[in-house]
């Protein structure tokens, strides 16, 4: 990502300077979302979310953190023993992980991951709803497939999601069935971040029920041995381990 395209990481970087952050998400329904800032993306582990804070407790050996931004999970990972590699495709998101201590973090997009590039992994960590990072429910099965390749035989991947149909908001309903009109699925959103007057590409973001993340695993090696549900929101992690 060139820099001038950086909203995401010039806003975390700006926060961790202690300045003051306001994060803007736009759809591409108009829809604008804005935010008190990026206070989450740092938490510390006891103002995680409880679906994360107990699926964190199923990660094992060598972890791979997608999507680390500054280092939330990484750095907790570390202060538990675990060898860690954070990946985030902002340069400025990396750049404040390592200066928060992070050991090993790369810039690098989630569809350039490989083992020949990253080695093998005891765990896959998609927390702050990343597993949205697939984009879609092709590229989330090649992905898939591509994680199994990845990790040994008792592997297993932590994934964040967002079942978007536990909201009333005419907004977000008119934008499902726009969706399901243009044959993509209800919760595949087009996004971008703007910060200040950094305006970042347009990406694809996937958020799905419990019901689709079973249909998007089937066939790829992994099986939903576990969904770990939040009390609001829709938000819930899933356990995905290696099918027999």
């Amino acid at each position: 990502m060139r820099a001038d395209q950086d909203a995401y990481g010039q806003e975390v970087y700006d926060f961790y300077r202690g300045e003051k952050v306001v994060e803007i998400v736009e759809r591409d329904d108009k829809y604008i979302d804005a935010s008190g800032g990026p206070a989450a993306y740092f938490a510390p582990f006891a103002q995680w979310p409880v679906i994360e804070q107990e699926a964190i407790q199923l990660a094992e050996g060598r972890v791979l953190d997608v999507g680390c931004g500054p280092g939330r999970v990484a750095l907790y990972l570390q202060e538990k023993g675990h060898e860690v590699v954070g990946i985030d495709n902002s340069p400025l998101a990396v750049k404040t992980a390592r200066l928060r201590g992070v050991a090993d973090a790369r810039v690098l997009s989630i569809t350039r991951v490989s083992r020949k590039v990253l080695g093998l992994f005891d765990t896959i960590v998609m927390f702050g709803n990343n597993f949205g990072l697939f984009g879609s429910f092709r590229r989330a099965k090649w992905l898939l497939r591509r994680f199994y390749r990845m990790t040994g035989d008792n592997g297993r991947i932590l994934a964040e999601s967002r079942n978007i149909y536990e909201t009333d908001n005419p907004a977000h309903l008119a934008f499902h069935e726009r969706n399901r009109q243009r044959g993509r699925m209800s919760g595949q959103v087009r996004i971008r971040v703007r910060y200040q007057t950094i305006i970042g590409p347009w990406f694809d973001y996937l958020m799905v029920s419990p019901d689709e993340m079973r249909q998007i695993v089937a066939d790829t090696g992994w099986h939903v041995a576990q969904i770990i549900r939040g009390d609001e929101g829709g938000m819930y992690t899933a356990v995905l381990e290696k099918a027999l």
